[in-house]
């Protein structure tokens, strides 16, 4: 009786030292995973080995939740995928984890500069693939990780943003297609020039969103269903500034935030009942589409034209204005009498304008931010930057004022000050600052 199982024992030895045992969460030196074979993270949540997407017969190394295969969140090889099914993922001489094809050469490399000398790589619970020295496997400390290296989809507990410290930026890049994961036409990423920011970025004609600079408190666009499934967090340090997320509701077992193909962004939750996505959130009011109503231009979408010009603007072309085409935007009725006889209106609940010609002061007043705009004719409107503590900071504006949204919520959006002549602040004096 004890032969068979003397047998059994030495089977699943040998299994460990040349390949990888049933729903292993990790590999180490020595050892290498082939097409077919895989890593499950120790809670079954996640899993990583060889796909095909959508109609593609090519192969890819990527993890996805093991409820939904089809639910890929992250690609190695994105943009040099395996022509048959003989790739092998193994460890490199340094250290790398890399990826063969058939012939041996290097289809795609970890690429790491520290030298591991006895590498293991272990599938996270989070779904974060990492590398790491075998005898510091109970620690935190990584010397790589697919967290850094994100494909379309952001995780929970995933940073997205800068570490200033080693110059790396975490941004999310679309799928070219469903079928090719091969970086797409689309990024989302962090934009710290001023006031942090996201922004969806299309490679072809520029800005197509931004979710509003980060105010103290939150970043305005981002609705109040993601506040209520989601524990939302950003830091915003001297060496690091980051947006990460934790689910908050207990009857979800999973959520991704995703940029899809198409350039949209999304949010999608899996219920534990049913295992199913259903989708939660994607930005669907045209006033979020970036500058929908042109330079100086308002957006209010709760209204049947959405689009008006700030008070003391008139459409460029009213003409196109007139078709709905509001990309013209607006430009002043009557010039600033700079240095004298201006005062500003006062906006209050708006995505303040895009921070393209701008100056920033964290420490001032809004006082002093008044009066620093009054130095310069060029000014053309300001705000605090931080709306937190009943407000400080100073941005100025120079130029025209690009992307403002009227929200109808409470508790969402800034209060900005626009510089008009007095002759056109009229009725709405009791709203401004005079000079």
């Amino acid at each position: 009786m004890e032969t068979p199982t003397l047998f059994i024992c030495l089977y699943f030895i040998c299994l460990s030292v040349f390949g990888l045992s049933m729903a292993a969460d990790t590999f180490s030196s020595g050892q290498s995973m082939k097409d077919g074979e895989s890593l499950v993270s120790s809670d079954q949540s996640f899993e990583l080995g060889f796909f095909s997407p959508g109609n593609s017969k090519n192969r890819y190394i990527g993890i996805w939740y093991k409820i939904s295969p089809g639910r890929v969140v992250w690609v190695a090889n994105r943009e040099n995928p395996l022509t048959d099914s003989h790739g092998v993922l193994a460890f490199g001489h340094d250290g790398d984890l890399v990826l063969f094809n058939q012939s041996n050469s290097v289809i795609w490399s970890s690429n790491f500069s520290r030298v591991l000398k006895n590498p293991v790589a272990q599938l996270l619970d989070t779904g974060n693939l990492v590398l790491r020295e075998n005898y510091s496997l109970n620690s935190d400390e990584y010397s790589w990780q697919s967290f850094d290296h994100p494909s379309d989809t952001q995780l929970p507990g995933m940073k997205l943003g800068w570490d200033l410290k080693i110059g790396l930026e975490r941004h999310l890049t679309s799928w070219k297609s469903m079928d090719d994961p091969s970086p797409g036409d689309y990024i989302y990423r962090l934009n710290i020039q001023g006031l942090p920011q996201f922004e969806l970025i299309s490679l072809g004609s520029g800005k197509k969103y931004r979710t509003g600079t980060w105010d103290g408190i939150q970043f305005s666009a981002v609705p109040k269903v993601l506040h209520a499934l989601t524990k939302l967090v950003f830091f915003n340090g001297d060496d690091e500034k980051f947006f990460s997320y934790e689910a908050i509701k207990s009857e979800y077992s999973a959520s991704i935030f995703t940029l899809n193909h198409s350039g949209i962004i999304q949010f999608y939750t899996a219920s534990k009942r049913s295992n199913a996505w259903n989708l939660a959130y994607s930005p669907n009011d045209p006033c979020d589409s970036y500058s929908t109503c042109g330079a100086n231009g308002i957006c209010r979408s709760s209204r049947a034209s959405i689009c008006n010009c700030l008070k003391g603007f008139v459409p460029k072309s009213p003409e196109q204005w007139n078709l709905l085409n509001w990309s013209g935007g607006c430009t002043r009725r009557i010039p600033i009498n700079c240095p004298k006889e201006d005062g500003f209106l006062k906006l209050a609940k708006v995505k303040i304008p895009d921070l393209l010609e701008f100056w920033l002061n964290e420490s001032m007043s809004l006082e002093e931010c008044q009066a620093e705009c009054l130095k310069n004719c060029s000014c053309t409107a300001y705000a605090n930057s931080d709306v937190s503590g009943g407000g400080s900071g100073c941005i100025l504006w120079f130029g025209n004022l690009i992307d403002i949204k009227e929200y109808k919520e409470d508790n969402y959006g800034q209060t900005l000050y626009i510089r008009l002549p007095i002759s056109e602040l009229g009725n709405f004096a009791n709203q401004c600052l005079f000079l």
